[in-house]
């Protein structure tokens, strides 16, 4: 094998709350996705791909770090000004393949904390993409629900006026009274919220958290899918002759969905679906972009998301009226938020044309194992202190094996964690409510113990704990011994 062959580009295109069911090429008939379904069918399809976390940051956390996210108290849902989670230094997924001589360029969704707890927007930022790995970086900070509504190039608010500076709080209490909120003048709004999402009004929407100033800096939702893309096919075009890996994360379909106005009107679910559409288009693009650049054939593609999904996740945008028989997690249970599969079995997909069959894959993978897969896939030995959870299952990525993990702890809310071991699903008892009061979403919490065969039950239906006890007990037990570990990863892998 050649050099190049030793050293594909990588593409990681990593969507923010799409469901398993979501796409067409894993069973959606009211939305249309011939891109991602492209995807698809010139690569490997995993039926049993997962997310770390049945939410955004811990997911991402693990992703980049090769580490469960509950290794880090830190690694939960975070404000829009929290610090930096994960300490520069650490070995990130992006340091890796830059050691290997790598470009690497993060565009999109961060949602990691930035700084060391001491923003000042208005300077130079510490602690950035630019700290952990990334040799170029354009983020929104958080998400698109949160203040502040800017985009990062590299250390800097991109388009910030020094003259009207941006100040931001995310304190219960208004500090900037002259800004108006959506809780003091709905009828500013145009989309208005459902829980939460109550506070500064940028671009016609409530968002969490305060923020005054940065006028000229505030994004346009509408535009935001086409800026990053030409920040992603940009990066692409100027890297195209080395190695390169470009995680281009997605903000689509997390609230608030406001397409661009072409794709207003895409489906008949409303703007969750319309969004899907567009980031279905913005996938075509890339994919147009190698086939043009003569990189399709050594470049692995991967599409996939950081949890599951959620319909009425803080704004009325009709997500849940206009389902219309729409199942966003597919046949599974649950979904954002959620112990159950519909919280962290997600769309996977894998192209490799130079290497890779096109086929279907039902290898239990995960995005934590990216870390330890793609390092023995060019040559970096791992140092015992890196990627403490992540695994070489790269003869199962590439499609040469059927032998993925064998067990897996993932988690939802509030870092509550589940153990899969083979094709069983264990989930302890935990406190809290059985379903979301304000998502609907079922989360799992029970107080009693929960065991699924998912070769058989794929949905969760039947709880075999009573059945099982001999099993539930060992499951526990293991978990346990999980949880008490510094790390799962052999040394010698």
């Amino acid at each position: 094998m050649s050099d190049r062959l030793d050293r594909p580009n990588i593409i990681i295109m990593y969507a923010d709350d799409l469901g398993f069911g979501d796409v067409g090429c894993y069973g959606a008939t009211h939305i249309s996705t011939p891109n991602i379904d492209r995807l698809a069918s010139q690569g490997l399809r995993f039926t049993q791909g997962y997310a770390m976390a049945a939410t955004c940051t811990p997911s991402r956390y693990s992703l980049l770090t090769g580490s469960y996210p509950w290794r880090n108290k830190d690694a939960h849902i975070l404000p829009g000004d929290a610090p930096l989670i994960i300490p520069p230094g650490t070995p990130t997924l992006a340091s890796m393949l830059r050691e290997a001589g790598y470009a690497t360029g993060i565009v999109g969704k961060w949602h990691l904390g930035l700084g060391a707890g001491d923003l000042d927007w208005n300077k130079p930022l510490s602690r950035t993409p630019l700290d952990v790995g990334f040799d170029m970086s354009y983020i929104l900070p958080a998400t698109n629900d949160r203040v502040p509504c800017v985009y990062i190039d590299g250390r800097t608010v991109d388009g910030l006026d020094p003259s009207d500076p941006i100040e931001v709080s995310y304190g219960s209490e208004n500090p900037f009274p002259e800004v108006p909120t959506g809780r003091d003048h709905p009828e500013l709004l145009r989309m208005k919220p459902s829980h939460g999402h109550d506070m500064t009004i940028v671009n016609g929407v409530s968002r969490i958290g305060f923020m005054r100033g940065g006028r000229s800096a505030l994004w346009v939702d509408e535009e935001m899918a086409e800026v990053f893309l030409n920040k992603a096919l940009s990066f692409i075009e100027e890297n195209k002759d080395r190695p390169f890996f470009l995680y281009y994360a997605f903000h689509q379909p997390h609230v608030p969905r406001l397409p661009a106005p072409r794709f207003v009107g895409a489906t008949d679910l409303g703007p969750r679906g319309d969004v899907i559409v567009e980031m279905d288009w913005c996938v075509g693009q890339v994919l147009d972009a190698l086939d043009r650049l003569g990189l399709a054939e050594n470049t692995i593609v991967i599409f996939s998301s950081d949890n599951g999904p959620v319909l009425d996740d803080g704004y009325q945008d009709q997500a849940v009226e206009l389902c219309d028989g729409h199942r966003p997690a597919g046949p599974l249970r649950g979904g954002k938020y959620s112990l159950y599969d519909g919280g962290t079995r997600v769309p996977f997909i894998l192209r490799w044309p130079a290497r890779v069959k096109p086929g279907v894959m039902d290898a239990i993978v995960s995005h934590v194992d990216f870390f330890a897969s793609f390092a023995a896939l060019v040559g970096v030995e791992l140092p015992p202190d890196a990627a403490p959870d992540s695994f070489n299952v790269l003869p199962a990525l590439l499609g040469e094996s059927r032998e993925g993990r064998e067990e897996l702890v993932t988690e939802g809310i509030q870092a509550k964690t589940v153990l899969r071991q083979g094709n069983w699903t264990f989930i302890p008892p935990y406190p809290g409510p059985a379903v979301s009061p304000t998502t609907g979403i079922e989360l799992g919490n029970s107080d009693r113990p929960q065991l699924y065969d998912l070769s058989k039950d794929i949905g969760q239906i039947h709880n075999e704990a009573d059945e099982r006890p001999d099993m539930v007990e060992r499951m526990w037990a293991r978990l346990r011994e999980i949880l008490n570990e510094d790390r799962t990863r052999p040394e010698d892998m």
